[in-house]
């Protein structure tokens, strides 16, 4: 699928936007200040998750305007298939809440991943390799997005159990041993499907990269450490 046409409303700088995109790679160039930035950013809320800049919903709405935010698109896959519409945005009476729209029927925001895969590294990124775990992964989850869109499912599923665990552990006298049972269950399936396809979209990048021809640069070693496994071989 290709983004080819856009339509912001409110969003950031931009009171009213229309772009369409030709065939091919797309530039965009202007002055500083001129809201590139943040027409990539609305293209990055066309998938799951929190966006380009991790910002708050209503942050995102113009300065000055009296509603949400909207964001609109059209999806193509060819010119014999019908251009798919795919929309986010937020109203005034609800300013927390994201809405997403699929050819104009209410969807989760996980389905977006059905049908654009988006992937960005900015400037503002370049430390992730010295930095935390926490975000190397988050950036191989978005990988992984790309590539299979129920990965957010689990990933929103393996989360929601693990912080009903957590409750419950907090008052562990009282807790409910077949509920705590449940979630455990839970955890280990959705856990289980996470790491299956963190390790199905780094042997797919390993491959490419074994295939692509010899260059001046070096060729990266990508590798998903095993926690249990290296807790247990630890010298300690």
């Amino acid at each position: 699928m290709t983004l080819a046409r856009l339509s912001l409303t409110d969003f950031r700088n931009h009171a009213a936007a229309e772009m369409a995109a030709g065939p091919g790679l797309v530039a965009l160039h202007g002055d500083n200040g001129a809201g590139k930035t943040n027409i990539l950013e609305a293209i990055s809320l066309l998938a799951p998750g929190r966006g380009l800049r991790r910002a708050a919903l209503p942050d995102m709405v113009r300065d000055g305007a009296t509603g949400g935010f909207a964001v609109f698109s059209e999806v193509s896959a060819g010119d014999d298939l019908a251009p798919v519409a795919l929309g986010t945005g937020i109203e005034p009476a609800h300013p927390g809440r994201r809405i997403v729209r699929i050819n104009g029927a209410a969807a989760a925001a996980t389905a977006l991943g059905e049908w654009l895969a988006i992937l960005w590294l900015t400037p503002a990124m370049d430390r992730l390799f010295v930095e935390t775990a926490g975000n190397r992964r988050r950036f191989l989850d978005r990988l992984v997005l790309a590539l299979d869109p129920r990965h957010a499912q689990h990933g929103n599923r393996y989360e929601a159990a693990l912080r009903a665990r957590g409750k419950l552990l907090a008052d562990l006298a009282n807790a409910d041993a077949q509920w705590l049972t449940s979630l455990e269950a839970q955890l280990a399936e959705h856990g289980a499907a996470i790491d299956a396809a963190r390790q199905a979209t780094l042997a797919a990048l390993s491959a490419e990269l074994a295939g692509q021809p010899d260059a001046p640069f070096a060729r990266p070693v990508l590798t998903l450490v095993d926690s249990e496994g290296a807790v247990r071989d630890a010298p300690w």
